[in-house]
């Protein structure tokens, strides 16, 4: 059933073409919420509008963002009753404006300056083929790297301040170009949470298209304890199971096989033995419905080059 977002606040974005979109999700967070928007809005050096969509949080909490709404401009609020997860909570939000570019911002971060936005999307447009830019994500000190955000291999990590080519990027802060949203079809919103970057990179980079990480662009990540899925239980089974389709996606069900030796030992060792369990068994039934798709050669050279190659190297 389709769901109908209602603009609740502000001022819907207009039915014309302008240079960003600032998407940011909420589902409860209002403090933090409050302040992504506050610095969302305050981007300087563009045509940016502001969209916020809230899922299901409470009346107080969305009370509470509506007050803050009402004295900022170009900035719309939305609401949904439901939480479609954080893939399909951004496409929705994203189908709302008409942004060239699509600026995503975690509802527990803020930007680093007010320029983060005006340089991300003069970058796209520099580089025809480049369609998303991963910002850093450091910690509320806005001096040391969240570790919890980096979704690169490890030995990059001496480079998170640099620019390096990437086969993915981390949803708590990204720039995209909305053509390259729209000829995807957006995030997978059967993943729900966790692992709906990297699952859009594939494709991406399948498409021809190229990522990019840019230490230079950075956000504030305040890792909200509210309302955040623990590392076990229900976040641990999404992980595991979204990990094990994607394998599919690409590998077939022989793909799957690695990881399953992976967070089968790891769900042990972390006494989620039964969540383990029981995502195996939900990755194996999205996994029966879901086509094996091949990798073409320009593809695979890439990953090869900007993730595998990466990963070995740090084996050694």
């Amino acid at each position: 059933m389709p769901v109908e977002p209602v603009l609740c606040g502000g001022q819907a974005p207009p039915l014309r073409a302008y240079d960003a979109d600032i998407v940011i999700i909420s589902h409860f967070r209002p403090d933090e919420t409050v302040a992504a928007i506050r610095s969302a809005q305050a981007q300087a050096g563009g045509d940016f509008w502001v969209i916020v969509l809230d899922q299901g949080s409470d009346p107080a909490m969305r009370a509470q963002i509506l007050a803050a709404v009402a004295e900022l401009e170009r900035v719309a609020f939305y609401t949904i009753e439901v939480n479609l997860g954080v893939p399909g909570g951004r496409n929705l939000a994203c189908g709302l404006g008409r942004g060239r570019v699509l600026v995503a911002l975690d509802n527990d971060a803020v930007f680093a300056d007010h320029h983060v936005v005006a340089k991300a999307v003069t970058r796209l447009g520099e580089v025809p083929e480049l369609g998303v830019i991963g910002f850093r994500i450091l910690a509320r000190d806005g001096v040391t790297l969240d570790a919890t955000s980096w979704g690169y291999p490890r030995g990059l990590r001496a480079r998170a301040a640099e620019r390096f080519d990437a086969t993915t990027f981390v949803g708590c802060g990204y720039a995209m170009v909305r053509r390259c949203f729209a000829t995807l079809g957006g995030f997978d919103a059967t993943l729900f949470f966790t692992w709906e970057e990297y699952e859009f990179s594939r494709r991406a980079i399948e498409a021809g298209w190229l990522i990019a990480y840019h230490g230079d662009l950075s956000v504030h990540h305040a890792v909200a304890a509210q309302a955040r899925v623990a590392w076990r239980g229900e976040r641990w089974g999404y992980y595991v199971r979204n990990r094990l389709v994607i394998a599919h996606d690409w590998h077939g069900w022989w793909g799957m096989l690695p990881f399953l030796l992976l967070y089968g030992g790891r769900g042990v060792r972390m006494g989620q033995a039964a969540a383990t369990l029981q995502a195996v068994r939900a990755a194996w039934q999205m996994a029966r419905a879901r086509p094996v798709r091949r990798a073409g050669p320009a593809s695979r050279r890439y990953i090869w080059a900007h993730e595998t190659r990466a990963r070995l190297v740090r084996l050694k």
